[in-house]
């Protein structure tokens, strides 16, 4: 019986399209290696991503530019170097998206640490601006290779235990940013170092994190294009999973050998096509405009945030600089945001607009607070709630968009949010930031970013109100909850009423 069980599955399965057997559902779950070697690599990984964000003197590149180090000026920083960030990462993100998974994941993340060498032997040697454009390009690079981290790890285990090795991986990521600020800081403030030996300290970490990458294994799989990669280095199928799986791969690549290769047969053009139906979703547009608008002006605040602060409190004149600490407490805080957040109940298809606007006003009286304070503690203070008020949403919005995709679908709907809020970004630095725009001082674009986030709240307030006013005028049509509970129990009553007649006069008869 079980053997014809299972020729029933394979010659349903090999009837099924080619899609339908690229399914996360169908598809063979990630091979698992003889024993606990797959929890090895999971822990490794994990140690690798805290590693890399091990950088004490991340927190502190502004000041060094700005300082007797390097002796650039203010405008230099913020209108000719600092711009570099948005262009760099915006010409790389698209082929980085797509290398990671053709190349497999391990060469995006050599070259991410790699990159990570030559910002800091740029940083220690460059004396020119063109050599600091430079190191902002590497860093471009290595903020646009973090898609090969986040999603390496999911080849390692199976479907079941995605979301936990998830909240291994980032729960690291965060401790890491966390443990590298709190060092940045101490080795500052208590340990008198300069930022020149900070730089020199930070060299020795990401060294070390390139060596880490080196001993990563390559997998056989990724979600576009080595979807059906034959399983290799002594890997087993899992016991879990169904023994029709690969015959169904197999079958489906035996009945595309005939037609050769076409580009509409690939993982990702099937998606891109799949995606058109999914757009339609109101929830999917909200929080994938969220995802690109919001988090434009986030990152240009957080790349200008460093200056502003030197603008009010210059690190020339004051050795008193707790940027470190500023961001091991918006790390910190952030993560609890974020945490919290997956614990919120609300009826979001009603409420969600009413949420952002709430978050986004704050994010512009925060700014505004930023910008026109003298004192540098109640803008570290202001920073801090502007940066973890913006992580609050971010996992609800992961929640929201992923609710109705396939885990390759969402990958390529964060991929496109993230494009189309790079291309944002860097049209807003070339216009505000860039001396071949308008070249303004920070005060000033800070004073652009006020107005921006201050337009989206009134854009989500305008969008909310109207919901909530057709939802009640809905409501009303159907009659308040009162009446409508009152109408339930009335026409129960009376049916209770008719079915007790009914039994009265039978009895009689």
């Amino acid at each position: 019986m079980r053997r014809e069980r299972e020729a029933t599955e394979q010659r349903a399965a090999s009837e099924s399209e080619s899609w339908t057997a690229m399914d996360p559902e169908v598809l063979e779950k990630p091979h698992q290696q003889p024993g606990d070697c797959w929890r090895f690599s999971v822990l490794y990984l994990c140690f690798y991503g805290f590693m890399v964000q091990i950088k004490p003197a991340e927190s502190f590149i502004t000041p060094y530019l700005l300082g007797p180090d390097k002796n650039f000026t203010r405008e230099q920083v913020t209108n000719e170097i600092t711009p570099v960030l948005s262009y760099s990462y915006m010409s790389v993100l698209v082929p980085v998206f797509l290398l990671t998974d053709y190349l497999r994941y391990k060469p995006v993340l050599i070259l991410q640490s790699l990159s990570h060498v030559a910002i800091w032997l740029l940083l220690l040697f460059g004396t020119t601006v063109l050599q600091m454009q430079f190191m902002e390009f590497f860093y471009g690079i290595t903020m646009a290779a973090r898609v090969a981290y986040s999603s390496y790890i999911f080849t390692l285990v199976s479907l079941q235990s995605y979301q936990k090795v998830a909240s291994y991986s980032r729960s690291s990521v965060l401790m890491g940013v966390f443990v590298s600020s709190v060092l940045g800081q101490l080795f500052v403030t208590l340990g008198d170092v300069s930022f020149f030996t900070l730089n020199y300290i930070s060299l020795g970490f990401v060294a070390f994190a390139f060596i880490l990458t080196l001993f990563l294994k390559r997998p056989k799989r990724t979600m576009f294009f080595n979807r059906n990669a034959p399983a290799a280095n002594g890997s087993i199928q899992s016991e879990a999973d169904p023994p029709h799986i690969t015959s169904v791969t197999l079958v489906s690549e035996k009945q595309k050998a005939p037609r050769g290769w076409h580009w509409r047969d690939t993982a990702l053009v099937k998606m891109i096509l799949e995606l058109k139906n999914t757009v339609r979703s109101p929830q999917l547009k909200l929080w994938s405009l969220w995802w690109i608008f919001n988090s434009t002006g986030y990152y240009l605040v957080v790349y200008y945030v460093q200056i502003l602060w030197d603008n009010i409190h210059p690190s020339r004149e004051n050795r008193g600089v707790y940027n470190g600490g500023v961001d091991a407490a918006a790390t910190l805080l952030g993560a609890i945001a974020s945490f919290s957040a997956g614990h919120v109940k609300l009826q979001w298809s009603l409420w969600a607009e009413l949420v952002i606007f709430v978050i986004t006003a704050l994010q512009a009286g925060l700014l505004f607070l930023m910008n026109t304070t003298n004192n540098i503690w109640v803008c570290y203070v202001g920073f801090v709630l502007f940066r973890s008020s913006h992580q609050l949403l971010v996992p609800i919005a992961i929640f929201q968009i992923a609710t109705s995709l396939s885990k390759e679908l969402c990958a390529l709907v964060f991929g496109i949010n993230t494009f189309l809020a790079t291309i944002l970004k860097t049209i807003i630095t070339l216009l505000i930031a860039d001396k071949r725009g308008l070249g303004l001082h920070v005060n000033k674009q800070f004073n652009f970013y006020i107005g921006y986030f201050t337009l989206l709240a009134a854009i989500y307030l305008g969008r909310g109100l109207c919901i909530f006013i057709r939802h009640r005028q809905a409501q009303k049509a159907q009659g308040t909850p009162k009446q409508q509970e009152e109408a339930v129990t009335s026409l129960a009553a009376e049916v209770d009423r008719t079915d007790s007649h009914g039994h009265t006069d039978c009895s009689k008869a």
